[in-house]
């Protein structure tokens, strides 16, 4: 990895970082596609990558909600039961079903169109309704991040960027499910990586992280999160969902395009 490379991984880490860490996005699903087209990450080594990276940008925003207090509750418990066994399943899945450059585009194409769908529609829907959504029981969320567990084992972004909207749409509040999805992100992908490392020991190919350029960008979003995370109270809600979500489909949509050419 040369400077230039280096610095502008830091850049991307740290830019996206500052825009997804108030929502409880560690932001490696945004993340993703620059390393894939940009940085020239290969496939299926983009995604331990994408996990290391989660890995050290985790802690600060995490360091931000400890102080703050917000990271104490049961949401984080079961979000953590449920997306550690499946970022390892995803993991298994994501080495020995879908390593080709064709489906893993088609993959990132129909998450993250899906998503940014849902963040536009929930966040208009929020927005012109007085009554509050029920909030799912503690049986669901386990079930559901278990679900997101293993297409974050798949894709390498932990899975809080699909938790996040999914649990804020359902009636939580950012406040209360960023600091929980962020923790669930961090701890699985520790997982999700530890368990691709394992596997490059016995897979050939490009499955063990890129640990410099994991390192560097992930040292960016370190910085990022930690300003993200103490500018959530004073960032304007219903804005930011909107953002991530016209971002969520402009990246799905232009590897669908890449997919029909």
């Amino acid at each position: 990895m040369d400077w230039p490379t280096g610095l502008l991984g830091f850049a991307a880490g740290l830019l996206i970082s500052v825009a997804t860490a108030p929502v409880g996005v560690s932001g490696a699903v945004f993340l993703l596609p620059v390393q894939v087209s940009v940085l020239g990450v290969p496939s299926p080594a983009v995604t331990p990558t994408n996990l290391l990276y989660n890995v050290v940008a985790g802690p600060g925003a995490l360091l931000r909600h400890h102080r703050a207090g917000t990271l104490r509750g049961p949401l984080t418990r079961l979000l953590v039961l449920g997306t550690v066994p499946g970022v390892v399943v995803g993991a298994v899945i994501r080495v020995f079903a879908v390593p080709g450059p064709s489906v893993f585009r088609l993959l990132i194409a129909v998450l993250l169109l899906p998503l940014g769908g849902w963040l536009c529609l929930r966040t208009l829907r929020r927005a012109s309704r007085t009554a509050p959504a029920r909030e799912p029981s503690s049986r669901a969320v386990t079930r559901l991040a278990m679900a997101v567990g293993v297409a974050g084992g798949i894709y390498g972004i932990g899975g809080g960027s699909l938790l996040g909207p999914i649990l804020v749409g359902r009636g939580m509040p950012v406040a209360k499910v960023a600091p929980a999805a962020l923790a669930a992100t961090f701890v699985t992908s520790v997982v999700g990586a530890g368990t691709y490392a394992l596997l490059s020991l016995s897979v050939t190919g490009d499955i063990a992280p890129h640990w410099s350029l994991g390192l560097v960008c992930g040292l960016g979003g370190l910085c990022g999160g930690y300003l993200g995370a103490r500018l959530q109270p004073r960032l304007p809600e219903t804005a930011l969902r909107l953002l991530l979500g016209v971002l969520a489909l402009g990246v799905g949509g232009l590897y669908a395009v890449q997919l029909l050419r």
